[in-house]
Order: C-alpha cells, then structure tokens, then sequence
C-alpha cells in the first residue's frame, strides 16, 4: 500500500509542477476559481481604460500579483507534497528495517 501511495504523490508532484510550469507561462488554465474571475475583472478592467484612452497600469499590476499568489499557492502545493512523500519514504525504510532486525 505505501509504495501505491508513493505512486500517487508522485503523479500529484508531476501534475502540479506542470501547473506551475504553465503558471509562470501566464496560462490561465491552473487558476483556481477566485484567480481566474480577479484575472477576468482586470483583463476587463484595463481593456475599458485602453479603449477610453487611459492607461491600464494598475490592472495590469493586479494581473501580475493574481499570478504571483497561483505561483505561491502551488509553490506551497509542492512543498507539502514533497514533505508528505518524504515522510512515507521514511516510514517505509523505518518498517523495511523492523521487519529485517526482527523486531516487528
């Protein structure tokens, strides 16, 4: 069963670095719900000031910051993964070394 586990962070590791990857890309395809409707409003937002002939700075900057909070949130994402691989990893060679010994 922990090797079935370990497979399976694996798979979630994988899937969320491809995230992550595709984030940095400035793709809209990983936001979250509430990333992708700030992105939407400032993508609105900034078309209305251009097609008034005003300048789209301040959206813009809310465009970069959503991106940046989806790159943190999935930093975050693989970090926790990473720890909880690690962890059964350990508890795997921790059992595999009991049952050698015989103390099990």
């Amino acid at each position: 069963m922990r090797n079935a586990d370990i497979r399976r962070l694996d798979r979630e590791i994988l899937a969320t670095t491809k995230k992550l990857e595709a984030v940095r890309r400035g793709e809209w395809w990983p936001l979250n719900g509430s990333e992708r409707r700030a992105m939407a409003r400032a993508l609105a937002g900034g078309a209305y000031k251009v097609a008034r002939g005003r300048s789209a700075g301040r959206d813009e900057q809310r465009m970069d910051a959503t991106g940046n909070s989806a790159e943190i949130r999935l930093n975050a994402e693989l970090t926790a993964l990473h720890g909880e691989r690690q962890r059964l990893l350990t508890e795997a060679a921790r059992d595999k070394a009991k049952k050698k010994s015989g103390w099990f």
